[in-house]
């Protein structure tokens, strides 16, 4: 997502990523992919329950998703991922971003 993060800018998008972690260890995320976008811990797995954002093993781990949100705050895209390498391309997520006046 870094590599890509102009092309979310030319879209007028942000990034934002949730880390399945407590605050320290979504720190250290930052710090170990030198990533600039923001990184937000979800240690007590609010976000993740929420939105149901779990692999399907049913093990209760948590699974690479995308969500766009528009400025109205409505989810108007998501990929939820069916294990950890299961990712949408960059391709596919810049084209589902609403085109923002």
């Amino acid at each position: 997502m870094e590599k890509n993060t102009p092309l979310f800018v030319e879209k007028n998008a942000q990034v934002i990523a949730i880390a399945y972690q407590d605050q320290a260890g979504a720190r250290n995320t930052v710090m170990a992919t030198n990533i600039s976008y923001p990184v937000l811990a979800d240690a007590d797995h609010a976000v993740a329950d929420a939105y149901q954002v779990y692999n399907t093993l049913g093990d209760g781990v948590a699974t690479p998703a995308v969500f766009i949100i528009n400025p109205a705050g409505e989810i108007v895209w998501s990929y939820i991922g069916k294990n950890l390498s299961d990712r949408p391309t960059i391709e596919i997520i810049l084209e589902n971003i609403p085109v923002i006046q």
